[in-house]
């Protein structure tokens, strides 16, 4: 059998979860292919939230391949669930077009105007679908719409409908009860913003189909007349299988046999375990919204029994954030997308982020300035791993990152730090042929002959620059010098100016432009230039740097002064800086 690449089996939590699926795989069903599982509802943008729903699994799943397994790693689209509510954010869609429509099939929903897919589901389907494939995410995808009007779960719904007693009991026990004086009991507090980043998955819906001082049924029907499932099954023969609802929206009645009948499904707290036992999942993550008793992950382990299953093992994983967000729009009032993220940063360093951390720690992804430290520190990481000396933890994340089981996934030949293309981007305003010649200046020793030795890393910067940094925090390099500030320098302001422009020509080049602009304030005090600062000259130098921002781009602050001079050119900095 073949063994993974990483065996830090103390520090990796991918691998020990790896170990224990296939221990449990053995257990419950040896020689078997490995069945993990991940469920998503597209009802509206799928968030980075419920990217870990995914993720997740996926590095397990893949981890579990690369030791030469069989593996299937399902994702289940619910897209039979109902259409809940009317999302805001959303280009083409209002209430007034879309409110009617409220307790349909996902699949029964019209897409967003203008949309090119026939659905609602589909619609929000397609940019995760794109972006699971760029992430290097192989799963088998299952559709919920067509299990069950296609009959697939027949037996199973009638399974659930004889022993609808033994269901009805388990859920009882989890069912809000009143204290004496009337007061129902406290439900754990959980943060509105976490429970928003849950939905998405299909277990965000906690419906267990029990209405009050009525026989309990576990199936819900969609309504013949207006398609909507706000019904209630009035009765129900065993024998016969004959099943009588009424809709409360249009007073819409009909008797049918439900061992022919397929316009319905199994409320959310029986559905999700019966699909548990049907496939045989072994390992199963579950969101925040499982974090208290009663959840539909708790309750669905003991109802699993009843279909002859087990509950999947698998851990609740926590809330993903984001830092920092821009002309974002969703249903969750601007929760960014896989797609988003994958506009501004390269599939290795999403996975990366996912990967590195264990499913029950919180983490934050950047649409800030934050982007620029994470991709220093992923760059860093490479040159760990290249050289050797990076630590296994480390190595495994790393791994997981740029490849899956079957294949490495595509990276930029010359990955030229993101900081860098992002100020030079910003500063030539996307201009192919300047962006060329700065990054080229970078490296005068092993010019770019073309910006494909940087793509798509550039494209990505150049993306986060265009939508996320705000207008006035974008780069303007003065036209013209600024002569009254020039005439009011002292002589010491002047000399060091003139040392600057002076040493352009010998110093062109990215690490050059460093040592001299560090360098003048340094001579300026009397000191070489390789001096270590003070902290009396670390203050020369921020007010040297300032004045520099103040001459090229009227601000006090901006892109790194070296990266900002082969930007600008010497040409023009001699123009904007001459004293």
């Amino acid at each position: 059998m073949a063994q993974s690449a990483q065996s830090s089996t103390e520090t990796d939590w991918v691998s020990r979860f790896a170990d224990e699926v296939i221990a449990e795989a053995e257990r419950r069903a040896p020689g078997k292919t490995i069945v993990v599982a991940s469920g998503l509802s597209p009802s509206g943008p799928i968030h980075l939230g419920n990217l870990r729903e995914v993720m997740t699994p996926h590095l397990v799943a893949d981890e579990i391949r690369r030791r030469g397994h069989e593996v299937r790693h399902l994702i289940s689209w619910d897209d039979y669930d109902r259409y809940r509510k009317v999302p805001k954010g959303i280009p083409g869609v209002t209430e007034e077009s879309h409110a009617q429509h409220i307790g349909r099939p996902l699949t029964a929903v019209p897409a967003p105007e203008g949309s090119a897919y026939p659905n609602w589901s589909e619609h929000f389907k397609a940019a995760m679908v794109e972006a699971l494939a760029e992430l290097g995410v192989e799963y088998d995808p299952i559709s919920q719409t067509e299990q069950y009007t296609a009959g697939t779960y027949r037996e199973q719904v009638l399974f659930a409908m004889r022993h609808r007693g033994d269901i009805d009991a388990i859920l009882d026990q989890y069912r809000t009860k009143q204290k004496p004086g009337g007061k129902k009991p406290q439900q754990k507090q959980v943060d509105e913003a976490e429970l928003e980043a849950a939905e998405g998955s299909g277990a965000a819906a906690e419906d267990d189909g029990s209405t009050e001082g009525t026989e309990y049924f576990p199936y819900k029907p969609y309504c013949g007349e207006c398609g909507k499932d706000f019904t209630k099954v009035t009765s129900y023969d065993d024998e016969t299988t004959e099943l009588t609802y009424v809709c409360t929206e249009d007073e819409f009645t009909e008797t049918v046999k439900l061992s022919e009948f397929n316009r319905g499904k199994l409320v959310w707290k029986v559905d999700w375990p019966m699909r548990w036992a049907y496939e045989g999942v072994i390992f199963e993550p579950s969101g925040v919204d499982h974090s208290s008793p009663g959840s539909s992950f708790q309750v669905g382990g003991q109802i699993v029994g009843i279909f002859g299953g087990e509950q999947p093992i698998g851990p609740m994983y926590a809330f993903v954030g984001i830092s920092g967000m821009a002309k974002m729009s969703s249903s969750k009032g601007g929760v960014p997308t896989p797609a988003d993220a994958l506009k501004i940063m390269e599939p290795q360093l999403l996975r990366w982020l996912y990967a590195r951390r264990k499913p029950n720690q919180s983490f934050k992804i950047a649409f800030d300035q934050e982007i620029q430290r994470l991709y220093d520190e992923w760059d860093k990481l490479e040159a760990k791993v290249a050289d050797g000396s990076v630590l296994p933890a480390d190595a495994a994340a790393h791994a997981r990152a740029v490849r899956v089981a079957s294949h490495e996934l595509p990276r930029t030949p010359r990955p030229m730090a993101y900081r860098t293309l992002a100020s030079v981007v910003d500063i030539t305003a996307g201009h192919d042929e300047q962006t060329l010649r700065i990054l080229s200046d970078l490296e005068p020793e092993r010019p770019l002959t073309s910006l494909d030795e940087v793509r798509p890393r550039l494209d990505r910067a150049e993306n986060w620059i265009t939508t996320q940094v705000p207008a006035d925090q974008r780069t303007l390099v003065r036209e013209e010098a600024d002569v009254e500030l020039l005439s009011s320098l002292d002589d010491e302001g002047r000399e060091s100016l003139r040392r600057l422009v002076d040493g352009l020509d010998s110093h062109w080049s990215l690490d050059g432009l460093t040592t001299l602009v560090y360098g003048v304030p340094k001579v300026m005090a009397g000191l070489e230039p390789d001096a270590k600062p003070t902290p009396e000259l670390k203050v020369a130098q921020r007010t040297f740097f300032a004045l520099l921002y103040r001459l090229l781009v009227t601000r006090e602050t901006g892109p790194r002064l070296p990266t900002l001079l082969l930007a600008v050119g010497a040409e023009r900095v001699r123009k904007l800086l001459a004293v």
